[in-house]
């Protein structure tokens, strides 16, 4: 796929020949390195597996990753053309295209809104508030359809969905505090939410702040047993479920800061050392851990869901089975999203130049865009099975997320490529469970970032980072943890990297071993092929499975596609 950032496609097309050329001549002087056909004992050697639990992550993205995405060829379209939405003219396109939108919303059927090649201007939010709807451009290239946005969200009218974060901000006095900078700002409430495409269902909370907001969940039933990794669970009644039904599982501590889940959770790792944040235990009644779920098979009070379980149900978790309001088949593609390029004001008081917030989405997908100056690119929560794909950002402005996974299940990002400088170029935030970042490329002061919250099993596979060392230095923080202190610590069990590849873009006349530095508090993570084009050690703790160091996993360079065609074969 081609893609042309039309004001910085000499710059970045100078740095990418160059740094391509650097890092070929470096790995072939570099010796180290080198590649493992075999397969990885994790996966072969039957001792090593049963000691060391990798998750299945091959049910990531659209319809568990066992279709394309649609064409739509077929559906009905309406043209944004017929509602006088003139490209290129210069002229503010909001009205012309929120008409589109609701002509679109009202119209049977699936349904395509299609902008034609050119420059559309809009200054408003475009809500997707139903199934079955795809918003397509006519590429995100050269001739291709941009939309841009001359204003931030800051100067829009304030989001009713997001009032409960705007209260929940106020009432933890959420400062941005920086001595050094003379700085103390609230933080805004556009810094993880909000997007200038967002989708949501009218009505319903996207993610739980504060207990006055509390509603008890819908509970279709309670769970009886089941075991982790495995598809089938018993419950306590088949009522109010059927085959078909996308549900939600959810996992509750109930038994304060020395739960059993918790321990489960972090994999029996000292709790205490780990420095467990009070939010895991503060809010008994806020599910823990939440997996979305497709019921394939009943049979008595025994069912069957497509994706392997999180975790074993047992009866001090208080496991129930629980409604889940969303939007099925919505699809974003072929477009290009640019604002003006903006001063930062501070990391958390983003002004809210965010291209994209997705909530409450099921089997839906984003592809072929290209963001630019961007605060954030993609936002996501409460999503699952949606498949986001050859995406691309850039630009002069340093941005807070690319694409950042919170709150998601079974989520696939593959392709994206994070040309300009992203404090968290790529992120798993609170609650993102069973998703996959894969063959990605960060270009500017990498970090895969974990970003606390209960976050874990989730999956960088196949990355490609390029790396620029401080003077003198041989470490660099690539596996980073964000988050607040109440949230720690940076990751639960089993998240895993994988053939993870680090271009070091200096010292190539010195041999030194360069220490990749992890977290102290990111409990049973899982390394495997972690490499570069110099020598690396990894500093990683606790209990870490460490594979393959300084090996290019040649046999199976992702494990995402790897354990996807096992399955197939099944």
């Amino acid at each position: 796929m081609k893609r042309y950032n039309q004001n910085n496609v000499t710059i970045v097309g100078s740095l990418k020949i160059y740094w391509s050329l650097v890092v070929l001549l470096c790995s072939i002087s570099f010796s180290v390195n080198a590649q493992q056909h075999d397969l990885p004992k994790i996966l072969s050697d039957k001792s090593t597996k049963s000691e060391n639990y990798l998750p299945d992550f091959s049910y990531a993205g659209y319809h568990f990753s066992e279709i394309e995405i649609p064409t739509a060829s077929k559906n009905t379209v309406v043209n944004i053309q017929d509602f006088v939405a003139i490209p290129n003219d210069g002229i503010d396109d909001s009205k012309a295209v929120l008409k589109a939108v609701k002509v679109a919303h009202e119209t049977k059927g699936a349904v395509v809104l299609q902008f034609p090649a050119g420059r559309f201007i809009i200054s408003d939010i475009l809500y997707i508030t139903r199934s079955n709807i795809t918003l397509r451009g006519a590429g995100s290239g050269l001739g291709g359809t941009t939309l841009y946005y001359p204003r931030p969200l800051k100067f829009f009218s304030d989001p009713p969905e997001l009032k409960e974060l705007r209260e929940y901000l106020v009432e933890l006095n959420k400062i941005q505090k920086e001595k050094e900078n003379n700085l103390a700002l609230p933080f805004s409430q556009y810094a993880w939410s909000g997007g200038m495409i967002w989708t949501m269902v009218p009505g319903e909370r996207v993610k739980s702040y504060l207990d006055t907001y509390d509603k008890a969940p819908v509970v279709l039933t309670k769970l009886v047993d089941g075991n982790r990794g495995e598809h089938e669970l018993k419950v306590a009644s088949v009522e109010k479920i059927k085959v078909g039904d996308v549900v939600q599982i959810q996992w509750f501590n109930k038994e304060g800061e020395n739960g059993s889940f918790l321990s489960n959770l972090y994999d029996n790792n000292d709790l205490k050392a780990l420095k467990v944040g009070s939010h895991h235990w503060k809010y008994p009644n806020h599910a823990l851990v939440s997996q979305k779920v497709l019921i394939t098979h009943i049979k008595g009070k025994k069912i069957q869901i497509k994706d392997p379980l999180l975790h074993d149900i047992k009866k001090a978790w208080t496991p129930i089975m629980a409604e889940w309001k969303h939007l099925e088949e919505v699809g974003i593609e072929h477009f290009n999203i640019e604002f003006p390029m903006a001063a930062n004001i501070a990391h958390h008081v983003e002004d809210g130049y965010n291209a994209m917030y997705l909530t409450r989405l099921y089997n839906g997908w984003v592809k072929d865009v290209q963001i630019k100056n961007a605060d954030s690119g993609i936002l996501t929560e409460e999503i699952s099975n949606v498949t986001i794909q050859d995406i691309e950002t850039n630009g002069l402005k340093k941005a807070h997320y690319s694409v950042a996974m919170g709150s998601v299940h079974n989520v696939l990002v593959q392709n994206l490529v994070v040309q300009n400088k992203v404090t968290h170029p790529l992120s798993f935030n609170t609650m993102a469970t069973k998703s996959v970042y894969k063959d990605c490329k960060v270009y500017q002061d990498p970090i895969l970032d974990q970003h606390s919250g209960a976050n874990h099993q989730n999956l960088f596979d196949q990355i490609e980072v390029w790396v620029t060392l401080d003077e003198n230095k041989f470490e660099y923080p690539l596996f980073g943890g964000g988050g607040a202190s109440y949230w720690k610590p940076s990751h639960g069990a089993f998240s895993t990297f994988w053939n993870i590849r680090v271009n070091f873009t200096n010292y190539h006349d010195n041999d030194k071993v360069v220490t990749i530095n992890g977290m102290k508090d990111g409990a049973a993570v899982r390394l495997i092929g972690v490499y570069g084009n110099k020598k690396i050690d990894i500093d990683y703790n606790p209990s870490p499975y460490i594979e393959a160091k300084n090996v290019r996993l040649i046999h199976i360079p992702s494990l995402f596609n790897y354990q996807l065609l096992a399955r197939n074969k099944k």
